[in-house]
């Protein structure tokens, strides 16, 4: 044989993944969860890697409140409050009275609201 011949011929063993995993993560889990994962995982067919992994890259995570979402939060509780004690106030002067304060602070709120809708999630 000559050399070109043996380059050609087949080497055996198994195929080359096209796309190689060279990347490990390590995650610590109970045993409760562990068992939950496997047992997904077998439902639906797959090995827990590849559980985890189509898992991992569907998933959607909320970031966290920012600091001006808390701001707008906590306004937003302390209006809420305010319209408590206006609903408690037209029961006992009549609702004339409060209607006017009760408009404002129905602006407010809405304000508030769209403002805490503004992030882009």
């Amino acid at each position: 044989m000559q050399k070109e011949d043996v380059d050609k011929r087949a080497k055996g063993g198994r195929p080359l993944k096209k796309v190689k995993r060279e990347k490990n993560v390590r995650v610590r889990l109970t045993a409760g969860e562990h068992f939950r994962i496997e047992d997904k995982a077998s439902k639906a067919r797959m090995n827990i890697s590849e559980w985890i992994r189509r898992a991992a890259i569907r998933a959607k995570v909320a970031p966290s409140i920012s600091p001006e979402e808390m701001k707008n939060l906590r306004m937003l509780s302390g209006m809420a409050n305010n319209l408590n004690q206006l609903a408690k106030l037209a029961h006992s002067q009549g609702l004339i009275v409060v209607q006017r304060k009760c408009r404002e602070l129905i602006e407010l709120i809405t304000i508030t609201i769209k403002n805490l809708g503004k992030d882009d999630r």
